[in-house]
């Protein structure tokens, strides 16, 4: 028995001694211990938690080199790599998880409309329940700082640049024709419906270096990841009728809208300035299917439009008018996938697919164009920590343009080809919850001209208090000219652009203030020697310019129960010597002065929903050939209020009344002057107005769907 007792014994003394103490202290990045904190040996029993005092100790028999954990809530985890007999009194401090927090955000340039962003100055459902934006997300971007309103333009017009210096993505891959064609004083429409999108991102300048071909903006345009139920959509519109449709399986889904606008009833009713011989007629459809696979989101999304009309306008030096028709067919077709590759490693990637053909008819002149353009795109990311991520990538942009033209005798085919290929990197480093940098680099080589251009990019983020930050953008633009050039000239240069940005944004209880200084510097713009482009033109990439202004926004959603409110001002100081300019010289689509008012209200004892959006722009420059001043004189200040009336007619049924301009004002575009003085010398002219003053909406929209509940409020 004596011997038991010593072998056990001296079994004890063994295992004492084989114990290891592990020890330490742990503190945050203010030196303040931390108390609770998780400290354990990595496949292993062996842990602590420290005290108050920020301490902890515990022993372990395991040998050699081990891994240390150290874990705190809202605190980035630490590993110690080490031999165990080193592992004692040790200082341990723990960085703050920048994740969890309410971390710097890099704001400058950049407006959110997402449901899941930090800071969101829009919401998705307002891009369909702006009054003026009569369900166009273009329209509601209308009402943003930053853009200038070319009423009979209607595409994005964004700090001085052209509607075409904009570049529009569906969910990362390029949109090529982005808008339906038109004629002269009718404003376009973008050809996406915002019912399949929940998220917009609205870059006014210095977006990220994944993004190209574009001087002065991108929007992005996210399709809706998961639909939350399976439902049908009925609209019957005082312009035509909509049918969308949503199904849901375990691990798929797949959504539909289409729509059918004919203008013809409508204009039976109110005419408008122009002698319509067929009036407008237009069918859309889109599609986007989702499989979620083990490891990431696969999306097709694909979506057409066919339209056509034919109309005689006015014209000052044609005394029977200008006879104008047209039939477009386009399609577009996006395919993406983004998923998780393992080791922090994710991966995104995807292509597009455009086909875009126009048949113009101008007086006895034919135009067939045809465009084929594809984009193709790969981008890996790797998440080093919550500090640091580093994303890269390549992508390939075609395009095959073809036109022909035919009047009497002449019979001119011509067009291009241009393949860009692209490489971009760009690396995310958070310093702490209150200072954060992004930094890339973008190339782009170009087939047509043989040129390769390399695009630095920076942001900078500063949080000052808990609802402000200051943010600071700079970076190279690069963007070859349209096809309107192309087709005619290739020996030329991509257009490059120099932003500058200085930001400052509050955001505070359902309110958000967003004040923005910028300046952009143009180069390389296209100049030609003619009235317009044509074949016999003489063209070079000697222009220049510069845009530079403020930016103003306040949302409030808080302050007046069942009230929401926006207003967003803009101030423009902008020239340019491009295009056939005699000088430099402010063009006639920017205007110095922008205000934009949107309010919404609830009304319960109407079940309604009624809204209001005002817009103000300064005159506009054009040129009046009775003097000899360039762009030198302006038309009327611009004045819209509109107005929509949203009545829920039942829980799944509602309708919808809307009136743009409803005081009617007579707004200018511009001035057309005649070919040849009169017989005092003078060149006579005619006012350029819209074709209609006013435009009305009635429609009447009804949700089937599972729960009985759902409805298109939200999408009005």
């Amino acid at each position: 028995m004596k011997h038991v007792i010593t072998i056990f014994i001296l079994f004890l003394s063994t295992l004492a001694y084989t114990q290891t103490p592990i020890s330490g202290k742990v503190v945050n990045n203010k030196n303040q211990p931390i108390l609770g904190a998780n400290v354990y040996l990595e496949g292993t029993y062996d842990g602590a938690t420290t005290n108050e005092k920020g301490n902890f100790y515990f022993t372990t028999d395991e040998i050699g080199s081990q891994r240390l954990i150290i874990s705190f809530l809202s605190y980035e985890t630490k590993i110690i790599i080490e031999d165990v007999s080193k592992l004692s009194n040790l200082q341990i401090k723990l960085r703050e998880d920048v994740e969890t927090l309410d971390t710097v955000v890099l704001s400058a340039g950049t407006f959110e409309a997402s449901d899941n962003s930090k800071v969101s100055v829009l919401k998705p459902l307002d891009v369909v329940t702006t009054a003026s934006a009569l369900g166009d997300f273009v329209g509601a971007l209308q009402t943003l700082p930053g853009t200038s309103n070319v009423a009979e333009d209607g595409r994005l017009f964004v700090r001085g640049g052209a509607a075409d210096e904009t570049q529009i993505f569906i969910d990362g891959i390029r949109v090529f024709t982005p808008y339906t064609p038109t004629t002269n004083n009718i404003p376009t429409r973008g050809r996406y419906s915002p019912f399949l999108f929940d998220g917009i991102t609205f870059s006014t300048g210095g977006y990220s270096s994944e993004y190209g071909q574009a001087l002065s903006s991108v929007l992005l345009l996210n399709t809706i990841d998961e639909p939350d139920q399976e439902k049908t959509d009925i609209g019957i519109m005082t312009v035509g009728a909509s049918l969308g449709n949503t199904q849901k399986w375990e691990k798929s889904s797949l959504s539909f809208n289409a729509t059918y606008i004919n203008l013809a009833p409508y204009l039976a009713i109110f005419e408008d300035r122009n002698d319509w011989q067929t009036p407008y007629q237009g069918a859309q459809g889109e599609m986007v299917f989702r499989q979620r696979l083990n490891n990431g989101m696969l999306k097709f999304y694909a979506a057409f439009d066919t339209s056509k009309f034919e109309l005689t306008q006015e014209d000052i030096n044609l005394e029977e008018g200008l006879d104008f028709k047209l039939n477009n067919n386009n399609f577009y077709l996006n395919t993406s996938y983004k998923g998780v590759l393992g080791n922090n490693w994710s991966m995104t990637t995807g292509l597009s697919y455009t086909y875009a053909k126009n048949e113009i008819g101008v007086i006895t002149s034919a135009i067939n164009d045809t465009e084929n353009s594809a984009h193709l795109k790969l981008k890996l990311k790797k998440r080093f920590s919550s500090r640091f991520k580093l994303n890269f990538g390549v992508e390939q942009f075609i395009t095959d343009f073809d036109e022909n033209f035919k009047d009497g005798s002449i019979d001119e085919t011509y067009g291009f080809n241009n393949n860009i290929t692209a490489g971009f990197t760009e690396a995310d480093l958070i310093f702490s919850k209150d200072l954060a940098l992004k930094i890339g680099l973008r190339a782009n080589h170009s087939s047509i001209f043989n040129e390769t251009n390399v695009a630095p990019r920076a942001a900078l983020a500063y949080k000052t208090s808990k609802n402000g930050q200051f943010s600071i953008a700079y970076g190279n633009f690069f963007q070859n000219p349209n096809s309107s050039v192309l087709k005619f000239e290739q020996n030329l240069k991509a257009q490059k652009t120099s932003h500058y940005i200085f930001n400052y944004q509050y955001v505070n209880d359902g309110k958000i203030f967003r004040a923005e200084a910028y300046k952009k510097d143009y180069d390389n713009l296209v100049k030609f020697d003619s009235e317009f482009e044509s074949f016999d033109t003489n063209y070079t990439s000697t222009g220049d310019g510069y845009a530079q202004g403020i930016d103003l926004f306040w949302r409030d959603n808080t302050s007046i129960k069942n009230m929401d409110y926006w207003m967003s001002y803009s101030y423009l100081d902008t020239e340019r010597d491009y295009r056939n300019f005699e000088t430099s010289a402010q063009p006639n689509f920017a205007t110095k002065h922008n205000l934009s008012i949107v309010g919404k209200y609830w009304i319960d004892s109407w079940k309604s929903q009624v809204g209001l959006a005002y817009g103000y722009s300064s005159g506009r420059p054009y040129t009046n050939p009775n003097t000899d001043d360039f762009l030198a004189e302006r038309t009327k200040s611009f004045n819209s209020l509109s107005i929509n009336w949203a009545y829920l007619l039942s829980p799944q049924k509602i309708l919808y009344f809307s009136v743009n301009n409803v005081l009617g004002f007579r707004n200018i575009n511009g001035y057309q002057y005649a070919n040849t003085p009169d017989l005092n010398g003078q060149f006579n002219r005619r006012t350029l107005t819209q074709a209609a003053d006013q435009f009305f909406f009635v429609g009447f929209f009804w949700t089937i769907s599972e729960d009985g509940t759902d409805n298109q409020l939200d999408n009005l």
